[in-house]
């Protein structure tokens, strides 16, 4: 029996200056990490091709974005420099998703230690957000899909890009007061007040569910950011690294007991210090592992 893979873009150096908010260095602290467990084996991921990517996203947007032609205010909204680093970083990270979605579908679960950039629309990015990795892998296994979205912000690309179909349910699971400031109307929406704890987090949880399972998907999205922890710069929340951990089995058991596949994606973290972030990240995967075995 193979070992569950988990798809890495790490190698492909995001170029960002210096003092820079976002915390890239993450990605490869918690894929040295996980090398210690040997439950897991590690492959690079593939670029995504522009084909697979304009299921999602309007082609003239996608053209633009490899060509380096994007709009400043575009760019801007994003957050991040344009650089042929970050094209590729882009593409893997799309490309890991699109693969563990595979191994999902194959064997029940399948991870990557990047994805769940949930806020990139159709035709724009947004909050450290070039390509929605979620929307393209659905659209590209052609499945009856539901978003988990436990991030602390909302996710709002994926709200918009699937709003009018019926066959992606997307839940959110989010600080009411946070990042983005303008929200999108998902199928289910949960906005939490500021300091959030784990009995009120796991609460609104288990009773959100049910109803991300109750149009039967074939396949489920795990957004998996970890910056509702009370350490988190960003995140607003009060949860604990046990409160978190208790949010992660609920989500795989709800997969497993239904016999949904699950795939497993990063999504943001932003705890100081980094290495508390990592932890966490650790963990989601560590227990996906215990439970889908």
């Amino acid at each position: 029996m193979r070992l569950p893979r988990l798809w890495y873009c790490d190698h492909h150096e995001l170029p960002l200056p210096p003092g820079h908010k976002f915390p890239a260095q993450k990605y490869a602290l918690l894929r040295d990490k996980l090398v210690l467990d040997t439950r897991f084996t590690f492959e690079p991921a593939d670029f995504a091709a522009a084909e697979a990517i304009e299921r999602a996203h309007d082609p003239a947007y996608v053209r633009a974005f490899l060509n380096g032609t994007l709009d400043p205010r575009i760019i801007r909204r994003i957050g991040f420099p344009w650089s042929e680093g970050l094209v590729r970083r882009t593409l893997a990270s799309v490309g890991g998703t699109l693969r563990a979605a595979e191994d999902a579908l194959a064997t029940g679960w399948g991870g990557t230690l990047a994805g769940g950039t949930h806020h990139a629309f159709y035709a724009e990015g947004s909050g450290f957000c070039v390509f929605n990795d979620l929307a393209i892998a659905i659209r590209s296994a052609a499945r009856r899909a539901s978003i988990i979205d436990l991030d602390v912000h909302q996710g709002d690309g994926t709200a918009a890009i699937f709003a009018g179909d019926p066959n992606v349910f997307t839940l959110s699971l989010h600080g009411g007061n946070n990042f983005p400031f303008r929200k999108q109307e998902s199928k289910l929406d949960i906005a939490l007040p500021d300091g959030t704890r784990d009995g009120e987090y796991l609460s609104a949880l288990a009773g959100a569910l049910p109803k991300a399972f109750g149009h039967g998907p074939e396949i489920a999205f795990y957004q998996s950011g970890v910056d509702a922890l009370a350490s988190d710069k960003l995140g607003r929340l009060d949860l604990t690294p046990d409160g978190l951990r208790q949010r992660d089995q609920m989500v795989f058991e709800a997969c497993r007991t239904r016999g949904v596949p699950c795939v497993v994606t990063l999504g943001g973290g932003y705890s100081d210090p980094i290495e508390l972030t990592v932890a966490a990240h650790a963990v989601t995967f560590r227990t996906a592992a215990d439970l889908f075995g």
